[in-house]
């Protein structure tokens, strides 16, 4: 199923639609989509090394302005509904504390989550919700996505179709170890917040 999947997602570079799918995959996945763009991107890189700076771009464009999104529904989300919630769990003090963690390492929090396989969309909201800084979260976000999808396109036109051959060859083990991360970055979360 999930070579599948792979093959499916490839098949997005051989279509003019590759870099549109790649730009809402990466919006979607910054505020509220579960699936990472990573994938898409390192197929249409694949697919055409030559254009892998222009494809880690897009990425990078779509998932800042869906991190953006992302802030705004925390923001309004925890206005309208959010402390409600908080309020009937009795939460409010574990909140306020956990407000005042995020609001210290604001910067890193995000930075980190946009690097790394912990789900960005879980601090972009959570920005929103603390009302951190926008400027501060926008830089975060920028500096982090951005190297995170430019290293990717680096390796990819460095490395093209070993990368290929490389993915090919080990794509159940890389799916594995991608779950994991993902599963793993989840799982910090809970225990860190």
């Amino acid at each position: 199923m999930l070579r599948r999947l792979y093959d499916w997602v490839l098949h997005w570079a051989e279509t003019p639609y590759g870099s549109w799918a790649l730009f809402l995959l990466a919006f979607a996945e910054s505020s509220f989509f579960p699936v990472p763009p990573d994938v898409l991107l390192i197929a249409l890189a694949i697919s055409i090394p030559a254009k892998s700076f222009r494809y880690a771009l897009i990425c990078s464009v779509g998932s800042l302005l869906g991190g953006m999104a992302g802030y705004v529904i925390g923001y309004q989300f925890m206005d309208l509904v959010g402390f409600r919630i908080v309020d009937f769990y009795g939460f409010t003090e574990q909140y306020r504390t956990v407000g005042d963690l995020y609001n210290r390492y604001n910067a890193w929090a995000v930075g980190v989550a946009g690097f790394t396989p912990i789900p960005y969309k879980v601090f972009t909201i959570s920005a929103g919700a603390f009302k951190i800084n926008f400027l501060i979260f926008l830089f975060a976000s920028a500096v982090s996505r951005f190297a995170r999808f430019f290293l990717v396109g680096w390796l990819i036109y460095a490395f093209g179709p070993s990368i290929k051959r490389f993915i090919d060859r080990y794509f159940n083990i890389l799916a594995f170890v991608f779950v994991v991360l993902l599963i793993g970055g989840f799982v910090l979360i809970k225990y860190l917040l």
